[in-house]
């Protein structure tokens, strides 16, 4: 099954509402960078990577919105537009790099017709995403080498093509080496508050048939302890200068477990989600979600009325329990400044 987890159909962004899976399959439509923003925020769409094409395509949204406007009116509305977005999440780095670039080419046409410069924001989100495809698979490429035949690997939180543009960070690792001919089997932690495992690393794995077994985010180390699981790859929404990786809350835990095991722990991420200007992963902003993902899920509640509630979104893992980044451009073992400051070059 070919995921397609954003689309451009009919002059609008189709996103799949990702709330729902897997109880319902269902696109949502989109038409300015503010309804783009409340996607990102309400997370719709999540997954870094897919974070950053979707501000692509909310800056190029806004702009055929204004192209009909004054001059005044359009970049005021598109710096409007911009902020909005920048505003929407503000963990993820691709956001921010996926914001930079629709500027710069902005920047490059301003003294074209307010339609001529529509369109070529929107060829530049059309290629955002077009790149992102290429990147995942050149990036599982590298991974698979590093997973033996027969492997049984764990992953946290979604990092498959529901977080990318398609094919995945993460989970593309895992289809290049069913692609290249491995056998492997996955085992998801659920990943609590939100269940992006359960709902949705457990969906993809199902569609394309590659053996996944589902836990509790409190059951990796009994399985690490008992020999039953001999890798970890996870991806990331920020990668600090120094290594240290910024994921989905739960992945620091894994990685010490992992550590303390001596299993391996891979990070799958693009180029676009190292941030060079952050030093270190105390620099990255953590965001605190809503209070009710940890109360229940959806319309049911478990938690004690009147229970202090804690919602850190992400974690870091500190650079010294990454075995690996996997990137586009190859595999940086034990990760340091100079390491990750080659890829660059």
């Amino acid at each position: 099954m070919k995921i397609e987890t954003l689309r451009w159909f009919n002059n609008r962004l189709e996103m799949i509402d990702q709330r729902i899976l897997p109880a319902a399959f269902e696109y949502l439509s989109y038409y300015t960078a503010h309804s783009v923003a409340e996607g990102i925020r309400s997370m719709v769409v999540r997954g870094a990577p897919a974070i950053g094409v979707a501000a692509a395509y909310g800056v190029a949204l806004e702009a055929l919105h204004l192209q009909e406007k004054s001059a005044d009116d359009f970049k005021a509305g598109m710096d409007t537009g911009f902020k909005v977005l920048a505003a929407s999440r503000p963990t993820a780095v691709n956001l921010f790099w996926a914001l930079q670039r629709m500027r710069k080419v902005w920047e490059g046409v301003a003294t074209q017709t307010q339609q001529q410069i529509a369109q070529r924001l929107l060829a530049e989100a059309h290629e955002i995403l077009a790149e992102d495809i290429r990147i995942n698979k050149a990036m599982g490429a590298n991974g698979a080498a590093l997973l033996k035949d027969g492997v049984r690997v764990l992953t946290h939180c979604n990092a498959g093509a529901l977080a990318t543009a398609g094919w995945g960070t993460a989970l593309g690792v895992f289809r290049s080496a069913v692609e290249a001919g491995k056998k492997i089997s996955v085992i998801a932690d659920e990943t609590r508050p939100f269940l992006q495992g359960a709902r949705l690393t457990a969906w993809e794995m199902v569609q394309e048939k590659i053996p996944v077994t589902l836990i509790t985010d409190n059951m990796a180390g009994h399985l690490m302890a008992h020999g039953e699981i001999d890798a970890v790859v996870v991806g990331t929404d920020r990668v600090a200068a120094n290594g240290d990786v910024a994921n989905k809350i739960g992945t620091y835990m894994v990685a010490v477990l992992a550590k303390r095991h001596n299993i391996p722990f891979y990070v799958a991420c693009p180029l676009s989600t190292i941030d060079l200007d952050i030093a270190s992963g105390k620099d990255i902003p953590i965001e605190e979600r809503s209070v009710e993902e940890v109360k229940g899920f959806r319309d049911y509640h478990w938690a004690a009325e009147g229970v202090k509630i804690r919602n850190p979104a992400f974690d870091v893992t500190p650079a010294e329990l990454v075995t690996g980044l996997i990137t586009e451009k190859g595999v940086v073992l034990q990760p340091d400044v100079q390491g990750i400051r080659k890829l660059f070059m």
